[in-house]
Order: structure tokens, then sequence, then C-alpha cells
């Protein structure tokens, strides 16, 4: 394994989109956004249309990081390059898309706290590909894929936007919120009270102005100040926390968050039919996730079976592992999400 660079079988392109839907969006974030496009082996050579997977990141995460490479492991692009190169695998165009914001992710949801980053994907970014490169235009040719909060995009876009997406992989996504998302509160609240006053608001003041390193806690912290940004802002943009400085949850705010959960939206008519029409749906999870994110898996499996989704539509596996160090898994589902497409 070469440290520093591969011969490519396909092709790697680097993109930007100017969106007008996230033009002077509530956090003044960037509205020209970039854009990774892998067209596999042979798209030059030939006319054939071919469908396409989406991706997304978990939180904090960028579409830079995508070149990182580290000893001894290969970048996620590269990995999906090997797999085509082998000719084995039905071929797809791969789309990594990117949905930050400055407090580090917008869960790839239309907020009054962060802008509209899930009508940017459906609305924009899909008709640009399918406008820009030769895609099987239509939501049975199309997946959305992620990782931890892109796990939780892959979830929920799906079943938000149905006429978009017709299939999803799931790794470790956010879910059972009850569980991977309450049992922190607590510990939350004590950094606030003892670092910053019980307010958060002194925590972003103060990481703005610093020029060490932001530690594991303050990384918790602004997650938290994120994933509410986009679960429970106020229509004039006022971010919500779910929990008090007991870290308690505060009702009204934590029942916006459940209405969230992939767990839960399952259990709604409209989401438990956009979940049966999907074609395919891939769903895994390490079973030492520090997340706990192998039991919110393991749940949104349960949910599918209650509501008649058929088995032979649902790949389900929880494997050893924990939450990070497990992209070897993405090409697994690419390949079987191909083979679905046929």
């Amino acid at each position: 394994m070469l440290p520093w660079s591969i011969d490519w079988a396909g092709r790697l392109e680097q993109r930007t989109y100017e969106s007008a839907l996230l033009r002077g969006n509530p956090l003044g974030d960037p509205h020209e956004r970039p854009v990774l496009v892998y067209v596999p082996p042979g798209y030059d050579e030939s006319d054939q249309r071919y469908p396409v997977v989406y991706v997304t990141m978990g939180f904090t995460g960028h579409l830079g990081m995508f070149f990182n490479r580290m000893a001894f492991r290969q970048p996620y692009p590269e990995l999906l390059d090997a797999m085509f190169a082998t000719g084995d695998v039905p071929p797809a165009i791969v789309v990594f898309v990117d949905t930050w914001t400055r407090y580090g992710g917008s869960q790839s949801l239309d907020s009054p706290g962060t802008g509209q980053y899930l009508s940017y994907v459906c609305d924009e970014i899909v008709p640009w590909v399918d406008a820009s490169y030769r895609t099987v235009a239509d939501r049975d040719h199309r997946a959305m894929t992620g990782k931890s909060s892109g796990g939780y995009t892959a979830m929920v876009m799906p079943l938000m936007r149905p006429d978009v997406f017709g299939s999803l992989a799931t790794h470790a996504g956010d879910a059972s919120f009850e569980v991977s998302y309450r049992s922190d509160f607590p510990r939350l609240a004590r950094v606030l009270r003892d670092k910053y006053d019980g307010d958060i608001q002194n925590f972003l003041k103060d990481a703005a102005t610093r020029t060490d390193r932001l530690q594991s806690e303050d990384i918790d912290l602004f997650e938290i100040y994120g994933v509410a940004s986009s679960f429970s802002a106020a229509p004039d943009g006022t971010v919500l926390l779910p929990f008090d400085d007991l870290g308690e949850v505060v009702p009204e705010v934590w029942e916006r968050w459940m209405a969230l959960d992939p767990v839960e939206m399952l259990k709604q008519p409209q989401y438990a039919e956009a979940a049966r029409s999907m074609r395919a749906i891939w769903i895994d999870a390490g079973r030492s996730d520090e997340y706990y994110l192998d039991l919110g898996a393991t749940a949104f499996h349960r949910g599918l079976q209650a509501i008649g989704v058929p088995e032979e539509k649902v790949y389900f596996e929880l494997f050893d592992g924990k939450h990070g160090g497990i992209e070897y898994r993405y090409p697994l589902a690419v390949r079987w999400l191909c083979e679905q497409f046929q």
C-alpha cells in the first residue's frame, strides 16, 4: 500500500456548487460548497448511465478529510476505486456532499438555526448531478449513505424525501436518542456549570478565541449545540438545549428531538410508508460502539420489521468494532447497494 498516492482506475473530481438555498444562511456559513464526484472505470469510454450513491459525513467531518492518509489505512474514495477496479461490482457514481456548519455539522436537515441543508441536497445537488453526469435519474437508482451523523442522515433523508432516494446504508447512525444522547446530559451540565457558569454561550465565546487545541469535552459541547441548532432551534434561530442546569430534559425541547429520532419516526404513518417503499436498506454498527449506536441500529432494524419491511430488502449486521476506524465497512455497503440496483 503506497503511503502517498494510487493509480486511479476511475476518477475523483473536485467541484464547487454555488447554492441559492444556503446563501444568507443563519450562521453566515459559505454558500459555495465543495462536492466530490467519483466516476467509475469505463465512464469516459461509454455512453452508459449509472446509479448514484450519495455520501454525507459525521459530525465535525468535512470533505477535505476524505484525502487524509493514515498509516496502513486508505481513504474511502481509494477503497471505492479499488472495489470498482475489480470489475465484479456493478458500477455507480458516488457523490460526497458537504453539509458542514461552523458548529461542526447540520445533521443535513432544514432548520432556522443552521440553514436549508436537506433541501440543498435534495433540490439542488441531486438535480445538478443528474444534469452534469450520465445518471439513471430516478429514486430507485439513488441511495444515501453515511456514518454517525452521516448515518443519521442516511436514515432520515430517505424517510423525509422518498421521492429522491429509494435506498440507504447507515453505519452507526444516530438513533435511539434516549440511549445515545440523553445519558450524556448530566455530564455536559456539570461541564457547563464548572467551567462556563452554566451558559453554553460562554463556551462558544471562549472557544472562538483559543489558539490551543480543543479538548474532547469541547467537541462534545460543540456537538450538543450543533445538534440542538439542527433539531430544536426556535423560529428566530435561537438554539434551545434539550437539558437544564441539572442535566434533566426540558420536555418541550426533548419532544422535538424525539420526533427526529429515526426509530420514533418509523412509528409515524408517512415515514413507515416511505420505509416500506425503499428498495434496499443496509444497517450496521460495531458491537462496542462508544455511543451505543449498535443498540440504535438494532432498534432501527426492529422498527423496520415491526412496520412490515420485507427482510430480503434489509441487510443488518453488528460487527466487532467501535465507532471509529470502520471505513472498511463503507465499500461493503456500496457493493451491496450496487447489486440491489441491478
